[in-house]
C-alpha cells in the first residue's frame, strides 16, 4: 500500500485511497513558467516522467500522489493545484439500492409539515434498546461486519429521530439529541468507508449539529474527526486541517485532569490535522500538530485510549506511526526507517477512564478544558 494511504484509510480501505482528481492544466503550466521550468525540469524535480507532466497540463487526470509531487516541486500547497473537474462518466451504481434504507433514514423526503411519515402514530421510544443497538453497531464495525452495520443503522436512525420528536424539551430532549448525534456519526463513518461521500457529509453535518446542541463536546470531536477523514479522502486538505485544528483547540483538555477519552479524541484530531498538513506541503504545521499529539500520547503513558464507536484507538504508537507516514509523504524514507516507532512506551501518569471534578488551572497550557463525554447519555 502506498505511504500516502497509511493513515488516511483504514486497513480495510486500501482500494479506495487512490481516487483521481482533475487539475487545471493551464494553471499548472503557468506555475511552471513562473519558475522558469521546462516540463523536463519539473518532471525531474518531482520524480515523474515528462510524459506525466504533459498529460496533466493537457487536462488529464492523475493520482493524488502525483499532484503532491508536482506541488512539492513547485513549492506550493497541493490544494492550489486542484480544480473541480467535470463529472466522471457514471456507470450503474451498485450501491444505490443497498444504501437506499440509509438514504431514506438520513435524508427523508419532506413536505411542508416535515419529513414524510413523521405524522404517523409513534410508539414511546426505548432509550435502553437504542443504546444496546448502538453498541452492537460499534462492535460490528470494529469487527468488519459491515452487513450487520448496514442492517442496524437505518432503523436505529429512525428510532433516534422519533426520540428527538417525542422528548421535545428538557433534559430528555438534550439526551435524545446526544444519542442521535452519536448514531449519525457512526452512520457517517460507515458511509465514508463505503465511499458514499455526499451522504456521509450530510450525516456528519447533522451529527455535529446535534452534538453541539446537546453540549456533547466528545460527540462534536468524534463527528469532526470523521469529517476530517472524509475531507482527506476527497483531497480537501486545507479544510481537513482547519476543521481538525479548530475542534482540537475547542476540545483541548487540561492534561493533568484529562480522562483517556479526552486525550484520545484530542490526539486523533491533531493526527488528522498533521496528516492533512503533510499532504498539503506544510511540513512545519504537520510537525507542530504532531508535537501536540505527542503530548496526549505521553500523558497516556503506556495506556491506550479507545472508543470503538467513533475514533477507534490512540496511544503513543499512533503518533509514532503518523510521524513515519509524514516522512514517507515528504519522501524521506531514511527518516521514516530511523524513527523509533517500536521503542519502549513513554513514562507518564495513567489517566482515569472517568471524568475528574473541575478544578482550578495551574498552568497556562492547555488553554481550554473540554467536558469528558459519557459513553451513554441515558446513564
Amino acid at each position: 500500500m502506498s505511504a500516502l494511504c497509511w493513515h488516511v484509510t483504514s486497513k480495510r480501505d486500501e482500494a479506495g485511497c487512490h481516487g483521481r482528481r482533475w487539475l487545471n492544466g493551464r494553471h499548472l503550466r503557468s506555475l511552471r513558467h513562473d519558475r522558469g521550468l521546462t516540463r523536463g525540469a519539473l518532471a525531474e524535480r518531482a520524480g515523474l516522467s515528462p510524459g506525466v507532466v504533459k498529460k496533466v497540463e493537457n487536462g488529464g487526470s492523475a493520482r493524488i500522489e502525483t499532484y503532491h509531487a508536482l506541488a512539492r516541486a513547485l513549492g506550493v500547497r497541493t490544494s492550489r493545484l486542484f480544480e473541480a473537474g467535470p463529472p466522471a462518466p457514471t456507470t450503474a451504481d451498485e450501491r444505490g439500492l443497498s444504501l437506499l434504507p440509509l438514504r431514506q433514514a438520513i435524508a427523508p423526503a419532506v413536505t411542508a409539515t416535515g419529513p414524510l411519515g413523521s405524522d404517523a402514530v409513534e410508539t414511546t421510544p426505548d432509550p435502553g434498546a437504542m443504546e444496546r443497538t448502538a453498541a452492537a453497531v460499534a462492535h460490528a464495525y470494529s469487527a468488519d461486519t459491515y452487513t450487520t452495520v448496514a442492517e442496524l443503522l437505518p432503523p436505529l436512525i429512525r428510532s433516534a429521530h422519533i426520540a428527538v420528536r417525542h422528548f421535545d424539551h428538557g433534559p430528555l430532549h438534550e439526551q435524545a439529541l446526544r444519542l442521535r448525534g452519536r448514531v449519525l456519526q457512526m452512520a457517517g463513518r460507515y458511509l465514508v468507508q463505503v465511499r458514499a461521500y455526499d451522504l456521509a457529509h450530510m450525516a456528519l453535518t447533522d451529527a455535529v449539529r446535534d452534538a453541539s446542541a446537546s453540549r456533547d463536546q466528545g460527540g462534536v470531536a468524534a463527528a469532526v474527526y470523521q469529517q476530517g477523514w472524509l475531507l482527506l479522502r476527497q483531497g480537501r486538505f486545507d479544510e481537513a486541517e482547519r476543521v481538525s485544528v479548530i475542534t482540537a483547540d475547542e476540545s483541548e483538555p487540561r492534561v493533568s485532569r484529562a480522562t483517556r477519552a479526552d486525550l484520545g479524541a484530542w490526539g486523533k484530531l491533531l493526527m488528522h490535522a498533521s496528516s492533512a498538513a503533510a499532504r498539503n506541503n506544510r511540513p512545519t504545521e504537520a510537525r507542530e500538530m504532531l508535537r501536540l499529539a505527542r503530548t496526549a500520547g505521553t500523558a497516556l503513558g503506556g495506556a491506550t485510549a479507545r472508543d470503538d464507536g467513533s475514533w477507534g484507538s490512540f496511544d503513543w504508537r499512533t503518533v509514532a506511526y503518523q510521524a513515519i507516514e509524514n516522512h514517507m509523504v515528504a519522501e524521506h524514507p531514511r527518516r521514516a526507517l530511523a524513527h523509533p516507532a517500536y521503542g519502549p512506551a513513554p513514562s507518564g501518569r495513567q489517566p482515569s477512564a472517568h471524568p475528574h471534578p473541575p478544578g482550578r488551572r495551574s498552568s497556562p497550557r492547555p488553554p481550554s478544558a473540554a467536558p469528558s463525554s459519557s459513553p451513554s447519555p441515558w446513564r
